[in-house]
């Protein structure tokens, strides 16, 4: 399984930024592989980071060639005052079952 996180500072997000946005998280569901997503967004600093997980790194490379995805990097210093993303190989993953996880089928296996 692989993860790419999305961290990044927001500047000032328009009705353009709000509907690229979507456009990629949709392209992002039809990817190959594609096993689910997460947000979230620190109270103190307003950096967000969004966590896309994939099956292996086919479907994030078909997210990295969208034309919607090359044309928010294009314009990403409009919308944010920095960002970083990590690439990451899923290993484990360990949890209660108590909520529905994209990485919930590794914790079943050793």
């Amino acid at each position: 399984m692989i993860s790419a996180t999305f961290i990044f500072d927001p500047r000032q997000f328009d009705d353009e930024f709000h509907a690229l946005d979507a456009q990629i998280a949709a392209a992002a569901r039809q990817t190959d592989g594609y096993l689910g997503e997460e947000a979230w967004q620190d109270p103190k600093t307003g950096r967000i980071a969004n966590v896309y997980y994939w099956q292996s790194e086919t479907g994030l490379r078909q997210l990295m060639n969208h034309p919607q995805h090359l044309a928010a990097k294009q314009r990403y210093q409009q919308w944010l005052s920095g960002y970083q993303v990590i690439v990451s190989q899923v290993l484990r993953s360990y949890g209660d079952g108590g909520f529905a996880h994209p990485a919930q089928p590794l914790a079943t296996q050793s």
